[in-house]
């Protein structure tokens, strides 16, 4: 785990804060940190044997609940985040949106600039999948854990995972609509979603909020005929990791030997038609 975060690390293009705080539905003090990163792999975890296309942190261990302060840190090779974010992975493509970053190199800059490329009908079938699963599980039709038992007995649901559910339908909509998402959220669908989240709303406003959503969402994926620029995206991926590989070993290089590995030597590579 060690090596895994000191490559994920070492090899970071972008960085930014998403989850809550992003979409401005955060709570002062009730909110975790969560970050989501892109880093690309050394050319021998590519073409070697052994990939590193994620790495994770958390404060708290595995299986124990986040509290308010807490980072949570999901970051992506490059590879593994453009797959995602091809197929429209909804939490994926928000870090492409974001109004600043933690990190943010000359590739991050790339990467961002290319984000219209990811905007298609599939992932408007995301976010639309997204939405009616977390619905079903309001309704009780889908088996779902409870994580958060003090919203139930303070408001009767779920007021936070509801308040996700019609974020994802605002967000698919606009997504589908205008071909960019807007971070923080805008008004007044904000305001919509704090109340919510809030228990402004009981759930069966909140239920009638997710639904005309849904059906607003279901007629925009229905008509749209976008398709995500894979050509443009390839392009970029195989550039990006040329251009980070030659600035790392500009002429012969050596990496530590880690794990009972070789030491390992690498030569420039010669120019690559893009």
């Amino acid at each position: 785990m060690t090596n895994r975060k000191h490559l994920a690390l070492e090899n970071e293009i972008l960085r930014g804060v998403v989850g809550s705080t992003a979409h401005g539905i955060n709570i002062e003090g009730q909110d975790d940190r969560d970050e989501m990163g892109v880093f690309i792999e050394p050319a021998d975890r590519v073409c070697g044997l052994t990939p590193c296309d994620h790495y994770i942190y958390r404060d708290k261990p595995e299986g124990v609940r986040s509290e308010p302060g807490d980072l949570d840190l999901t970051m992506y090779s490059l590879r593994k985040y453009c797959r995602l974010a091809t197929q429209g992975n909804p939490s994926v493509l928000v870090l492409l949106w974001l109004p600043n970053h933690v990190v943010k190199t000359a590739a991050g800059e790339g990467l961002v600039a290319l984000r219209r490329s990811f905007i298609s009908r599939e992932a408007g079938q995301r976010f639309l999948g997204y939405l009616v699963a977390q619905k079903m599980k309001l309704k009780g039709e889908r088996a779902h854990t409870v994580n958060r038992p003090e919203l139930v007995e303070k408001y009767g649901y779920d007021t936070k995972f509801a308040m996700h559910a019609l974020r994802l339908g605002f967000e698919g909509i606009e997504l589908l609509t205008n071909r960019r998402l807007t971070l923080p959220v805008a008004e007044p669908n904000l305001s919509t979603l704090r109340a919510v989240r809030t228990g402004q709303v009981n759930f069966a406003e909140a239920l009638k909020l997710i639904e005309d959503a849904e059906t607003r969402l279901r007629d925009e994926v229905g008509c749209c005929a976008w398709e995500a620029e894979r050509g443009a995206i390839d392009r970029f991926m195989v550039a990006a990791h040329t251009h980070h590989w030659q600035s790392r070993f500009s002429s012969m290089a050596e990496r530590p030997a880690v794990d009972g590995e070789t030491t390992v030597q690498f030569r420039q590579p010669g120019p690559i038609a893009v």
